[in-house]
Parts: structure tokens; sequence; C-alpha cells
């Protein structure tokens, strides 16, 4: 019986093996060198701009260089009128830039949106701009404006304007010049994300609409912009930024000029860095415009009600 006892007995549950913690960590660890590597790159020169903005640093003047706390925040907001003027053409800048590429990004989308014979061809020479870098695109609108062999001397030979006329040289004229140069680039950005985007909206809202007897603005007001907020806010955003921190464009069609008319607190801050030397004058610059960006973008944010449903 005992024996019969012991042969019925189940056998025992094999132990469950505790699973190994290097199958979950190995994502991490693959990626861990990429990211040291990034966090090196980018925590190094904004550890290194906040420091040298609280130092005298000019490598000319080492006799100069030492501590010297919040002299160079001082002297910024107090005594630098060169430092408001770049400022406010900053704003001015970002501010009709963007909302000049948002209206043509937005017309260009919705006209590549419909369908159309050789729409293909279309989307591809209205996205082709983007792919210009910006060197490249200054280069090629500095021959457009050339005063030679440029715009300014086929509207002279129809009679309108002077020969020798150049429009980056005069101050009634470099802004708008400047203008329409950074809008052949800038547009197609906002019209590849806005069209993106336009593909998910679906027909049957608009087939519904119809049927109600919604115009096409009441369509496009209702339907269409509701549902591009978020992707409109997203773009504009990241566009200031970019605008705000223009330097190769400005640079290379007007070099800040004539009189400093073109002159951006970026290209101000690479002109005191690398012209005049003055590192630590140009890193107090420098964290000026990342708060003044990173308050500014908060507060878009936060009025702009990003990633929330419009009630």
């Amino acid at each position: 019986m005992a024996q019969a006892a012991a042969v019925a007995k189940p056998p025992a549950p094999p132990r469950r093996r505790r699973a190994s913690a290097t199958p979950r960590r190995l994502p991490y660890l693959l990626i861990a060198p990429a990211a040291l590597l990034m966090l090196g790159f980018i925590a190094y020169p904004v550890i290194s701009v906040f420091y040298y903005s609280l130092q005298n640093y000019n490598p000319t003047k080492p006799w100069r260089n030492g501590y010297a706390g919040f002299d160079n925040f001082v002297h910024a907001f107090t005594d630098d009128p060169v430092f408001w003027d770049t400022l406010t053409f900053s704003a001015k800048w970002v501010f009709v830039e963007v909302g000049l590429q948002l209206l043509f990004g937005l017309a260009l989308a919705l006209i590549v949106n419909q369908t159309f014979v050789g729409r293909a061809l279309g989307r591809a020479l209205v996205f082709s701009p983007w792919a210009v870098s910006g060197v490249l695109t200054s280069a090629i609108w500095v021959l457009l404006y050339n005063s030679q062999t440029g715009i300014t001397r086929y509207l002279a030979d129809i009679g309108i304007g002077s020969y020798g006329t150049s429009w980056l040289s005069d101050t009634s004229t470099v802004f708008p010049a400047a203008i329409v140069a950074d809008l052949w680039r800038g547009v197609p950005f906002f019209a590849i994300l806005i069209l993106a985007d336009l593909q998910s909206v679906s027909k049957d809202l608009y087939e519904a609409a119809e049927v109600d007897g919604a115009s096409r603005f009441k369509q496009f007001w209702h339907i269409t912009l509701p549902h591009l907020k978020d992707a409109i806010i997203l773009s504009t955003l990241l566009r200031a930024v970019w605008e705000f921190n223009n330097v190769d464009l400005l640079y290379t069609l007007t070099g800040g000029g004539p009189a400093g008319e073109t002159t951006t607190l970026p290209l101000y801050i690479a002109n005191t860095s690398v012209e005049s030397h003055n590192f630590g004058y140009a890193s107090a610059l420098t964290t000026v415009a990342f708060v003044i960006l990173l308050f500014c973008s908060m507060v878009y944010l936060r009025l702009s009600k990003f990633g929330r449903e419009a009630k």
C-alpha cells in the first residue's frame, strides 16, 4: 500500500526560473553609448555657455580675463543699445517671417492636396526649396539681387526702377528683399507638415458637411482648421525658434547691414564672439536669448492649448 501511494503521488511542479534582467536591459545597454555621446555633445556646450557668461573672457586680452559675475548681463540690459535694437529686429523678423510662411504654406498645402493632373510633379516642385541648404539659398538670392545681372537690371530694361539699383544695400528695401528670400525656403516646411496632416482628415466629414449645406469656407473653418490645430502650433513654434536663430541667410545676404538694419540677436552674438573675440559677453547674450526662447515657447504652448481638444 505504501508503495502504491508513493507511485500515485503526483510529481512536484518544476521550479520557475527567475527571469533574467539582461534581456530587459539589453535595449538600454545598446543605446547607452550613443545616448552618452549625445548628452556630452549637448550638455558640455550648454554648461560652457553658462559658465563663460559669468566671466570676462577674451583670448586677445588675457590680462582682463576673470570672474565677472552678472556684469555682462547688466551691461547688456543697461549699457548696450545694440542689444535692444537687435532684439527688436529679431522679434520683427520672426513675427513677419513665420506669419507669412504659415499663410503661404497653408495655401500651398490646400492646393496640392486637391486632385489634379500632374499633382506629384507639383508637390515635388513645391517642396524642393526645403531641400536646399541655407547658404546655397543665400547664394541664389545674392545672384538674383545682383545690381548688374539680377532682377533689378531686367526691371530697369522695361522701365521699372533704374540701373545699378541694389535692394540689399538700400535701407528701405533690404528688409522686404530678405523676407522674400527666406520665404522661398521656409514656405515648403509649413506646406509639408500641413499636407501630411491633411491626409488624415476623413472625407466623410466633408461629405456630411456638404449634405448639410455647408459652404467651402465653413468646411475649412469648422473641419480643416480644428484638425490642423496641433500641426500649426508645432510648426509655428519650431519655425519661430529657427527663424530667431537664423544666421546663415542674413549673414550671406546682407552681413547684418546696411547700417545694422538686418542684424538679429544671434548675428550680433556671432559678430561679438568671432570678430570681437569677446566670448564672455557673447555667452551672456546667448544665455539671454535662451531664456527668452524658453519663456516664449512655454507661454505659447500654454496659451495655444497644444495637445488638448478644443471645446
